[in-house]
C-alpha cells in the first residue's frame, strides 16, 4: 500500500498530507463509512491547499490536501476544468472526458476520475458521503467477484467444470474502474434529482387542490413560489439529461473516457519498445560475436527488420484498440442509456407537474372570468334599473316647475301620475331584459 501511495501521489512536503487517526474511529452505530475522512480538514490550509477524498481501485479512501497546480499536474487537466469543481462557483452539470481523467460535475458530486483513483472534493454534504460509501461498497464487492472469477479460472485450468460451462453461460463482464465510479456518480445525481422531484410533487398536489377550492392571496403566493422551484429543478434535470444525451451521440467522447484501455495500451507500447531495444542490443552482440559482416550492409538490414516489426505491432495494436474501443463504447453507451431513462423519467414527472399547475391556473382563470362576467351582468341590471328610476326623476322635475295646470285641482291626479310612470318604467325595463336575452348578453 505504501508503494502504491508513493507511485500515485507526487512528492509533496509533509504538511500537505492530513491523515488523522481519529477519522478511523467507528461512529455511534459501529460503522466505518470510509477511512481517513476528516471533517475538520475541510478548511484550506497553507497556500491554496484544498481537501480531497481519494478512493483507489480497492475501495480504500483517505483525505489528502493538494494544491491546485499539483492536482493539474497529477491528472493532466487544464485550470478551466478544475474551475468546474470549485464549490465557490455555480456551473451547470458537466461530464468531460480528457486524456487521463474524467471531470464530473453532477449536482453535489464534483470529482475527478482517473484509471487508478477517484478524487472527490471533501464536503459535509450527505450525498457526497453517500457517494463515497457506495463507491467503496461496490469496489470491494467487485474485488470479491474478481477473486471468485480468478479462482474459477484456476479450477478450470485444473480440469474442474465451472458453473458457467455447467449452465452454458459466460461470466459477466466487469466494468472498468472509471465506469464504476461514473456509474455511482450518475446514480447519486439521478437519485438526488428524483428525490427533489418527489418532494415537490408531495408538496404541490395538495396545495393546488386547496387553491382550486379556495382562491386566496396566500395560496396564490405559495403556488408562485412552488412554480419558481419547479422551473429551477426542471432546468437542472434538463441539463443533466442533455449532457448524457450529448455523450451518447458522440462516439469520440465516449471512446476518450475509456481510461483503463488507454493506460493499458501505453504500458504495452512502452513494454514493446523496451523489448525491441533489448532485441536490437542482443542482435548487435550476436553479430559482433559471429563471423565478420560488412559494416555497410548490416545496419540497413537491422533497421529494415525493426521497421517491419514496428509496422506489424502498430497494425496489431490498431486492430486491438479499435475492437476494444467498440466494446468500450457499447459498455459506456449501455450505462449512459440506463441512467438516461432514469433522468428522463424524472423530467417527465416534472413536466406532468408543470402541466398540472398550468391546468390549475387555467381553471382558476376560468373561475375568475366567470365571476367577472357575473359582475358585469349584475352591473348591467343595475344600470337598466337606474335608467328606469331616472324616469321618475324626470316626471318629478316636470311637475315641479312653477306653472299652473288644471290637473293640480284634482285630488286623484297624483295617483294617476305615479301609476302611469310606474307602468312605463316596467315596460321599458322588460324591453331591456328581452333585448339582453335576444342578444344573449345575459342568461335569463
Amino acid at each position: 500500500m505504501a508503494d502504491l501511495k508513493e507511485r500515485l501521489l507526487p512528492p509533496r512536503p509533509a504538511s500537505a498530507i492530513n491523515l488523522r487517526d481519529s477519522s478511523y474511529r467507528p461512529s455511534a452505530s459501529g460503522r466505518l463509512p470510509f477511512h481517513g475522512v476528516d471533517v475538520s480538514g475541510l478548511k484550506k490550509r497553507g497556500q491554496g491547499l484544498r481537501s480531497w477524498i481519494r478512493v483507489d481501485t480497492s475501495g480504500n479512501s483517505q483525505v489528502i490536501e493538494v494544491d491546485k497546480f499539483t492536482m493539474m499536474r497529477r491528472c493532466d487537466l487544464p485550470a478551466r476544468d478544475l474551475r468546474l469543481l470549485d464549490p465557490l462557483f455555480v456551473y451547470p452539470s458537466t461530464i468531460l472526458g480528457r486524456e487521463k481523467a474524467i471531470v464530473v460535475n453532477l449536482e453535489q458530486i464534483r470529482c475527478i476520475i482517473t484509471a487508478d483513483e477517484v478524487l472527490l472534493l471533501n464536503s459535509l454534504d450527505s450525498y457526497v458521503l453517500q457517494y463515497v460509501v457506495e463507491l467503496q461498497r461496490r469496489l470491494q464487492a467487485a474485488g470479491v467477484g474478481e477473486v471468485w472469477q480468478s479462482e474459477g479460472q484456476e479450477l478450470n485450468r485444473r480440469g474442474y467444470r465451472s458453473f458457467d460451462n455447467m449452465y452454458e453461460s459466460t461470466s459477466p463482464d466487469y466494468l472498468p474502474f472509471e465506469f464504476r465510479a461514473l456509474e455511482v456518480a450518475l446514480e447519486a445525481a439521478c437519485t438526488f434529482l428524483d428525490s427533489q422531484a418527489a418532494e415537490l410533487e408531495i408538496e404541490a398536489y395538495p396545495l393546488l387542490d386547496e387553491l382550486t377550492s379556495k382562491i386566496s392571496t396566500l395560496n396564490l403566493e405559495r403556488v408562485r413560489r412552488l412554480k419558481s422551484r419547479l422551473v429551477a429543478l426542471t432546468r437542472r434535470v434538463q441539463k443533466v439529461r442533455d449532457e448524457i444525451e450529448q455523450l451518447m451521440d458522440d462516439d469520440g467522447d465516449m471512446a476518450e473516457m475509456y481510461l483503463t484501455e488507454k493506460k493499458r495500451r501505453m504500458e504495452s507500447s512502452s513494454f514493446y519498445g523496451d523489448q525491441s531495444l533489448m532485441g536490437y542490443r542482443s542482435n548487435d552482440g550476436a553479430l559482433s560475436i559471429s563471423a565478420p559482416v560488412s559494416p555497410v550492409s548490416s545496419p540497413p538490414d537491422s533497421r529494415k527488420l525493426d521497421k517491419c516489426l514496428s509496422i506489424a505491432r502498430s497494425r496489431h495494436e490498431s486492430v486491438r484498440s479499435s475492437e476494444s474501443a467498440t466494446n468500450s463504447i457499447e459498455e459506456l453507451e449501455m450505462l449512459l442509456e440506463a441512467y438516461f431513462v432514469v433522468i428522463d423519467s424524472t423530467l417527465n414527472k416534472l413536466t406532468s407537474l408543470k402541466e398540472y399547475i398550468d391546468d390549475t391556473e387555467d381553471f382558476i382563470n376560468i373561475q375568475l372570468d366567470n365571476v367577472r362576467n357575473q359582475l358585469i351582468q349584475f352591473e348591467l341590471l343595475l344600470t337598466t334599473a337606474t335608467f328606469v328610476v331616472a324616469i321618475f326623476g324626470v316626471v318629478a322635475g316636470i311637475f315641479g316647475m312653477n306653472f299652473e295646470i288644471p290637473m293640480f285641482d284634482y285630488p286623484g291626479a297624483f295617483k294617476w301620475v305615479l301609476l302611469i310612470t310606474g307602468v312605463c318604467g316596467l315596460i321599458i325595463f322588460s324591453a331591456f331584459l328581452w333585448f339582453f336575452k335576444y342578444r344573449r348578453l345575459m342568461p335569463l
